[in-house]
């Protein structure tokens, strides 16, 4: 077992997996460029099918002539609390991928999920930086895409809030009641050696 930030692993692993986690209490302050391109560097080096890479990292930061256009485009709640953030991100991907060899673009079956696997990776790197990242998908999708100049074959993820968490006091009484690390199931729900149980 593994015992970190408030939380417990059933199984020892390392206690970065415990220290991340989703606040939506955020200190008011700029990540420098060199920060944000740190974490989003970790994210460039997840795996991907043929190494496509199909990622793209859209983003502003605070206090810049973009800010006011990735905030806008998230639903009013999610305005609310990630105003304060640091800096905001969009994840989109590429739908398509060039295979090793070929000389045309296929269907890229993985992109959603190698694009979440970058996802992870920003946030455990935000994560050891002292920062905390806090993905979301209310926010307007389809805003996103026209202003964003998403171009076609690529999908847009999710968006991510990154900065210095700070205390809760600063959310409402209803958020500062859930601003706390959450706990998991239990593996044996998601790990089922076998497969499925029969039907």
């Amino acid at each position: 077992m593994t015992t970190a930030n408030h939380r417990t692993a059933e199984h020892p692993i390392a206690p970065l997996f415990l220290e991340r986690w989703s606040p939506r209490a955020f200190v008011e302050q700029a990540l420098t460029k060199t920060e944000l391109m740190t974490i989003l560097e970790a994210g460039a080096w997840a795996p991907s099918s043929y190494n496509s890479q199909p990622w793209r990292f859209l983003f502003a930061i605070r206090d810049t002539p973009s800010w006011p256009k990735f905030l806008g485009l998230l639903i009013e709640f999610n305005q609310s609390w990630a105003k304060r953030a640091g800096a905001l991100v969009v994840i989109v991907s590429s739908e398509t991928m060039r295979p090793p060899g070929s000389d045309k673009d296929v269907p890229a079956y993985s992109h959603s999920f190698d694009a979440g696997a970058a996802w992870a990776q920003i946030a455990l790197q935000a994560s050891l930086l002292g920062f905390q990242a806090h993905g979301m998908v209310g926010f307007d999708i389809p805003r996103a895409t026209v202003e964003l100049n998403v171009p076609a074959g690529f999908r847009v993820e999710a968006a991510v809030a990154i900065g210095k968490p700070g205390d809760k006091s600063i959310l409402p009484e209803g958020l500062a009641a859930r601003e706390a690390p959450s706990p998991r199931k239990k593996l044996a729900e998601s790990a089922l050696e076998g497969g499925f149980p029969a039907a």
